[in-house]
């Protein structure tokens, strides 16, 4: 085959390329020439992939729970991509980069919500019951990358206990605001009210790096981010509206799911079955206890007062 001007071309512009970064185009070509062909199983790791699940019970519904949650992380990791992208965007995102991006994340809730059935609906509840032992003291109260996509959303007084919020009005530490965000509550063993080891492995695993997180993005994460649009671009309809589905997707439906599952596999009367971290799920899982909500400029006071119930109600 001949070289035809449009090749030609294209090896003019990876000389450039190459030569501005003082390399040696031939060298790229020559490996380039002798690298073998990329194929689909290597590329996404898929025999890596599918050796990630490793049950700890002969029992088989075992390998659904895990594969459910591997898949729950990845959507959690498109999500922090998608809101780490707007807060990277130099000089600043725009109205439309924002409606971009804001509609990726509602898609990828969308799909976690939806998606909660195949767990809910799709594992048997005694083989649940019979291996969920084994897993003590885990928890999905465990994964650090949904408390990354909370902080990345919002200020961080706004994921503080609605019990500390009035104590916390005028701080701004973010050691001291970590100390006391919402969900440490749930993850108070029912008895004596004390910290659970579920709790106790979560911070000494994740604590200073959550710490260092909410520091960077103090003054980028979401909520702050819309807040410096230009007026204009903060009252656009579609985009107050799909932040405003974000902030239900996140902070409603998504518990409301995790309380669907928690009533079918630990509500068994007349006595409740305790989490497998001892988590306190009856009352850290209901949206209207915890009310932490993203965007408080986009909702009335009456819609916050209630926040969560509108839906709960056809839990």
């Amino acid at each position: 085959m001949e070289l035809n001007d449009a090749m030609l071309d294209r090896l003019r512009q990876l000389e450039e390329k190459y030569s501005a970064m003082g390399q040696d185009m031939n060298s790229y070509l020559d490996g380039l020439l002798y690298a073998d062909y990329l194929t689909y199983w290597d590329y996404i790791h898929l025999d890596t992939l599918l050796s990630l699940q490793n049950p700890r019970t002969p029992v088989p519904d075992e390998r659904i729970f895990i594969l459910y949650h591997q898949i729950t992380e990845l959507f959690f990791r498109l999500s922090l991509d998608a809101i780490e992208q707007l807060a990277q965007a130099q000089p600043a995102p725009d109205a439309e980069l924002f409606k971009r991006q804001i509609i990726r994340l509602n898609r990828y809730f969308e799909n976690l919500i939806n998606s909660f059935d195949i767990m809910v609906d799709g594992m048997d509840r005694d083989e649940f019951l019979r291996f969920r032992m084994s897993l003590l003291p885990a928890s999905g109260f465990q994964s650090v990358q949904y408390r990354m996509i909370e902080i990345a959303s919002t200020d961080l007084r706004q994921l503080v206990h609605t019990s500390k919020r009035e104590l916390t009005a005028d701080v701004d530490d973010v050691r001291l605001l970590n100390a006391v965000l919402y969900w440490k509550s749930g993850a108070t063993e029912l008895a004596s009210g004390k910290k659970t080891l579920t709790l106790r492995q979560f911070e000494a695993k994740y604590a200073e790096e959550l710490v260092r997180f909410s520091q960077n993005f103090q003054s980028c994460n979401l909520r702050q981010l819309y807040l410096k649009l230009p007026p204009e671009a903060q009252n656009d309809a579609e985009l107050r509206e799909l932040l405003r589905e974000y902030d239900i997707n996140v902070n409603v439906r998504w518990a409301l799911s995790h309380y669907r599952s928690a009533v079918r596999y630990l509500d068994a009367k007349p006595k409740e079955i305790e989490a497998t971290g001892g988590t306190n799920w009856q009352k850290y899982l209901p949206p209207r206890f915890q009310r932490v909500v993203f965007f408080p400029e986009l909702w009335t006071e009456d819609e916050m007062e209630n926040w969560g119930k509108f839906l709960q109600k056809s839990a």
